[in-house]
């Protein structure tokens, strides 16, 4: 069976994450950004009849075995999509930081401000465009690390549960250039019950 990758449902308006990220910058990234992702993976794949069966997870984690002439179109592409389908279900306004993630960074990281400083400093150094991510490793162990443009983690082994996209695309008409003050606002939308269910999902 053909599977046509589509654009998810998003599960809030387009201004629900205000004043942190504005209603146009979300219909944007959501409407533009993201569909232009699926639909070009779409258009990639049409090529290998074969491929289309499968989920971009699936893809991605086996990119080996995608035909080298659109295996790097694949990453990208299918990176966005999946990137971009973790990162609406994680944002949500009033969640509260509890449950197995919270004892899981307070274990790792000493404390959540710990946890805080090294992710923002992640996301912070990343040169150009790209994602900052918490994962976790096979054994389960968390992680934070970058990834370049739409790579996802998974393609090198981790299981993203949390991450931060870091193109200006995301940010720049609320925040110009302060990149600071959108990785800031960041901890404010971010849906610890989703981050939960990511975690229990790849134990």
């Amino acid at each position: 069976m053909i599977v046509k990758h589509e654009l998810p449902k998003l599960p809030y308006s387009y201004n629900a994450l205000e004043p942190y990220i504005d209603a146009k910058t979300m219909e944007i990234h959501y409407t533009k950004h993201h569909q232009a992702y699926i639909d070009k993976l779409n258009a990639v794949l049409e090529k290998y009849p074969e491929l289309q069966k499968k989920k971009v997870e699936d893809l991605l984690k086996n990119l080996n075995s995608v035909p080298e002439d659109i295996r790097t179109l694949v990453r990208n592409h299918g990176g966005g999509h999946l990137n971009h389908s973790l990162w609406w279900l994680t944002l949500k306004k009033d969640t509260k930081f509890s449950g197995d993630i919270a004892k899981s960074i307070v274990k790792k990281f000493s404390s959540f401000e710990e946890f805080k400083k090294q992710f923002s400093a992640a996301a912070l150094g990343i040169f150009g465009s790209g994602w900052a991510w918490l994962v976790t490793d096979k054994k389960g162990n968390l992680t934070i690390l970058t990834t370049p443009n739409q790579d996802s983690p998974i393609c090198n082994g981790y299981n993203p549960i949390l991450g931060i996209d870091m193109w200006e695309h995301s940010f720049y008409l609320k925040w110009g250039p302060n990149k600071q003050g959108y990785v800031e606002s960041f901890f404010n939308i971010i849906n610890w019950d989703q981050v939960n269910k990511n975690i229990k999902i790849i134990k």
